[in-house]
């Protein structure tokens, strides 16, 4: 699924990109904007005198394959993405747990461990003396 995640990803970048530019070679209203950067008929001359409507239908049909890859592509990165990033994640704690020496240690739910036995600071630890064997 995460190689159908990626390509969904690559198309909305080229989707991006060719929006950008649909954007900036539009003519702008009121003579105002990136297009005169380019001379007043820059548009006219590359693309016709009706090359407005054209790139402004094409603007609207970018911006709806936009949204709709962008949909697409978070909804399946949400309901595919994380649950197999979890099982990776869950797959390789218990390879990791396996490998450990011994029982595995498990504890029941809403229990802690015992508390260490309270020493005041400085004091040196009580234990009880060491018992010789009788002979």
């Amino acid at each position: 699924m995460s190689f159908i995640i990626g390509l969904l990803m690559l198309a909305m970048v080229l989707v991006c990109i060719a929006l950008i530019l649909l954007v900036l070679i539009q003519l702008p209203k009121k003579e105002a904007g990136i297009g005169v950067a380019f001379g007043g008929g820059a548009t006219d001359a590359l693309f016709g005198a009706g090359s407005g409507n054209v790139l402004t239908k094409a603007t609207k049909w970018f911006a709806i394959a936009f949204f709709g890859l962008a949909l697409l592509t978070g909804f399946l990165q949400t309901h595919y993405g994380a649950k197999g990033r979890a099982a990776a994640i869950g797959a390789n704690i218990q390879e990791e747990a396996s490998k450990l020496p011994g029982e595995p240690v498990t504890q029941p739910s809403g229990t802690s461990p015992a508390p260490a036995p309270a020493t005041t600071p400085g004091a040196a630890p009580t234990t009880a003396p060491a018992q010789t064997p009788a002979k």
